[in-house]
């Protein structure tokens, strides 16, 4: 349990901007691939977030070649370098799930303007 409460620590003073549901975010991820280590950027639209502390998640959904992709990420994840706000959406609602039957224009998210 101490192992634990170190790994939320060290973890939580990762400084991660703040970002919803709805928001486009480019997530820079550490892929290794036996000895050689790399960054791959996934670039989606939010659609979830769950949990709370160390356990947090979020969901980042794309469209890759027509074919809908969906990533599951751990907030406070060591493979996860660094989350990036690329344009900011505007929803009501708190789960997005609802895109995945959409196509197109349909599935866009109306830009949150300040």
């Amino acid at each position: 349990m101490d192992a634990l409460k170190l790994i939320a620590e060290s973890s939580e003073k990762k400084e991660l901007p703040v970002f919803g549901i709805g928001d486009t975010v480019r997530v820079s991820v550490n892929i290794r691939e036996g000895e050689k280590e790399r960054i791959q950027m996934f670039e989606g639209t939010v659609i979830a977030r769950k949990g709370a502390g160390i356990s947090e998640t979020f969901t980042v959904r794309r469209v890759s070649y027509g074919v809908g992709v969906e990533r599951v990420f751990p907030l406070h994840s060591p493979n996860v370098r660094g989350v990036q706000v690329v344009r900011r959406g505007r929803v009501r609602r708190a789960k997005l799930y609802y895109l995945r039957d959409r196509v197109g224009k349909a599935a866009k998210v109306k830009e949150r303007l300040k």
